[in-house]
């Protein structure tokens, strides 16, 4: 099966595009470096395709969304904001060589982000399309959310740009995911003259680790794992207040249920200390039915494709939760996300912009695939 009335990939003008959003950092919660990323991502956008891509204002940041016109028959979602504070570019500058793209961000997410856009352009009849690009996925999607969920709905089936899994494996599957904030409150006293008169915050933050790292359950594929702690002000001053963060994933709606109830139970060990829980699982979790579909015309598309299940969370775990069909590690094949060795493939782009234009032409014309039609 070969996509309908579509135009070779010009893998130059990826790079040159790859290196143009690489090169305007985009850090999660810098309203000013996003707003200048997002403008460089609307002017990408319509370089490539025509007609207008609109920055939607939130708190968090600029998302950016385009149309093709016509009824929405498919969306395409990415982000542009990455984890890298200002300044790691000067560090670690975009650069091609050895047949990889390396620089902040390459991966997770900007070389999805412009093999959907090219993908886009290899197809005349465009519409039906959109792309959302958001400005929040690193920390949380809570601006975003709600748009997401709005035009994936109307769209009726959703193609995530974030980096392949190891080999250029698509990801069927996705752990929900959320982090809990749980704050302790003690009472100072002097360490040495009056100890017994201080309620110890950092002693109590021990009790809750080892009672929240309890609540894991591997087996089902629940993890639960304090990340960061913090405790105390001076080596002689018993600690009035301590904090920890948890990492929670899981791959079921029931375990996110008893994860949260488990949470919000948490109780004080000792005498007098208050403890405060804040947090949820706020990606639900993408069970691999919702990509079954899609992921059938992709291996139609290019034959020999795998499929994995992965912990990590999208933008994808809200559209799948809401019964769209989603297939989501569509985009650059590499590594090293969030990390200094960060890089992507050159020699995959052009195939994985293919694929993105064939995923679109066969939900723009579901009578011409029998795969489609069944969904």
């Amino acid at each position: 099966m070969t996509p309908h009335r579509t135009v070779d990939a010009d893998i130059d003008a990826m790079i040159e595009d790859l290196r143009t959003l690489v090169e305007v950092e985009s850090p999660s919660r810098d309203l000013d470096a996003l707003r200048a990323s997002a403008k460089a991502v609307a002017a990408v956008i319509e370089r490539r395709l025509g007609g207008q891509a609109v920055l939607v204002e939130s708190e968090a940041g600029p998302h950016v969304h385009w149309s093709g016109g016509g009824d929405p028959t498919v969306l395409i979602l990415g982000h542009h904001d990455t984890v890298f504070p200002l300044g790691t570019l000067a560090r670690r500058p975009f650069t091609v060589a050895d047949g990889r793209a390396t620089g902040p961000g390459v991966f997770d997410m900007l070389g999805g982000l412009v093999q959907a856009i090219h993908g886009v352009a290899m197809i005349e009849d465009r519409s039906g399309v959109e792309i959302l690009v958001t400005a929040d996925e690193e920390v949380g999607s809570h601006s975003s959310r709600a748009l997401i969920e709005e035009r994936a709905l109307a769209c009726g089936a959703v193609l995530v740009g974030e980096g392949a899994a190891d080999g250029g494996a698509l990801k069927t599957g996705r752990k929900g995911c959320g982090t809990f904030h749980v704050a302790i409150t003690g009472r100072a006293s002097h360490a040495g003259l009056e100890p017994a008169a201080g309620v110890n915050a950092l002693i109590e933050a021990a009790h809750q680790v080892l009672d929240i790292a309890a609540l894991g359950r591997p087996d089902i594929g629940t993890t639960v794992t304090p990340t960061v702690a913090a405790a105390g002000t001076l080596d002689n001053v018993v600690p009035a207040e301590a904090a920890v963060t948890v990492d929670v994933r899981v791959e079921s709606a029931g375990e996110k249920e008893r994860i949260e109830a488990a949470f919000a139970a948490l109780a004080p060990h000792l005498d007098e200390a208050e403890i405060a829980v804040t947090g949820a699982v706020g990606r639900p979790p993408m069970p691999e039915s919702a990509a079954a579909g899609l992921f059938a015309v992709a291996q139609q598309l290019l034959p020999g494709i795998e499929a994995v299940a992965v912990g990590g969370g999208s933008d994808g775990n809200f559209t799948a939760a809401l019964g769209v069909p989603t297939l989501d590690g569509l985009g650059a094949v590499g590594g090293g996300a969030h990390a200094d060795h960060e890089y992507v493939v050159i020699d995959a782009m052009a195939e994985r912009a293919q694929l993105i234009a064939g995923l679109v032409n066969a939900l723009q014309h579901p009578e011409r695939n029998e795969t489609v039609r069944a969904r």
